[in-house]
């Protein structure tokens, strides 16, 4: 299926495919509003239906845009954007913390037959514009099967530290708040998507993670899985649609019994949203110099899918 891109320099690039020319997404690196931590993000995301998948400045919190890279807690400043959590006081507004990221360059974008690219050089700040790092991103858009209904994204970032001190990651609930480990790569789900459901790789046993609704003892909240998918359906239309994140291989499988660091921020309640965090128990500290790279595969798919079709789709695609 044929992909397309449009550049409108200064605000955005869009990708979409086929001759009606349905947008799959659109990457926006122009800089918006200091309080929300300016950053690029991607929205909106649509399925090959046109269904949109991502919220965009909900009242709830206006810094949730879409599909994002952010750190919420980065050596004392916020790149998140919004109150800053400080334990035992709770969100406090210190606009004094409230960091960005900011596009630098294009080193590729465009579309072939079946492929699209963005890749992009950025600059990571403190409140105070200091240079803490530099990323290396590249947003690809791929496999597009209508058979199945869905499309991939393929989402990689290389993060050095540009400071002479340590940059140190971290999270609410490394500051202290249970089951707040957002950071890193973070979706924010349509307002219709709450109460979806979520499973993992791995099936959901009495007091296990693994699988959720509404049920807590089956909340994947804080768990290790290759992949976690979300089910949501569509307000104004008929029909659900199923997202599903997976770490590539590459993402640092440490450990003993070779799981994967990250643990996984997900919420179906008061509102949908995903995040493979960096820091959800333990801060992760990355020296001066050193990189810290990541790659994501973000599957977008019209429909509910099951943990079977889930995982037969992302075994079929490899890496």
């Amino acid at each position: 299926m044929t992909l397309s891109l449009t550049h409108v320099h200064g605000d955005r690039i869009t990708v979409a495919h086929g001759a009606a020319g349905t947008e799959l997404f659109s990457y926006v690196y122009r800089p918006e509003a200091e309080w929300e931590a300016p950053k690029p993000y991607l929205h909106p995301v649509r399925t090959l239906s046109g269904a949109v998948v991502t919220d965009y400045r909900p009242n709830d919190h206006r810094w949730h845009k879409g599909l994002q890279l952010t750190a919420s807690h980065l050596s004392g400043q916020n790149l998140w954007g919004g109150n800053t959590y400080v334990h035992g006081e709770g969100y406090l507004a210190l606009p004094e913390r409230v960091g960005s990221m900011a596009h630098v360059a294009f080193e590729e974008a465009g579309a072939d037959a079946g492929r699209a690219v963005i890749a992009e050089r950025l600059t990571w700040h403190p409140h105070g514009g200091e240079l803490w790092a530099e990323e290396e991103r590249r947003v690809e858009a791929r496999d597009v099967d209508p058979d199945s209904g869905s499309w991939t994204l393929i989402w990689t970032s290389a993060v050095t530290n540009r400071r002479a001190e340590p940059l140190r990651f971290g999270s609410p609930t490394t500051h202290g708040r249970p089951a707040a480990g957002y950071t890193g790569l973070f979706w924010r789900g349509p307002r219709a998507f709450r109460g979806g459901r979520v499973f993992t790789a791995t099936p959901a046993g009495p007091g296990r993670p693994g699988e959720s609704a509404a049920s807590p003892e089956n909340n994947p909240m804080g768990s290790q899985a290759p992949w976690l998918a979300y089910v949501g359906e569509h307000d104004g239309r008929d029909g659900h649609a199923t997202l599903v994140f997976e770490h590539a291989p590459s993402n640092d499988h440490a450990g003993e019994k070779g799981t994967h660091p990250a643990h996984w921020f997900v919420r179906s309640d008061p509102f949908a949203a995903v995040a493979p965090s960096w820091a959800f128990h333990e801060e992760l500290v990355l020296e001066p110099g050193e990189t810290l790279a990541r790659t994501y595969r973000v599957v977008v798919a019209d429909g509910a899918w099951d943990r079977e079709r889930v995982a037969a789709h992302l075994a079929a695609l490899g890496w």
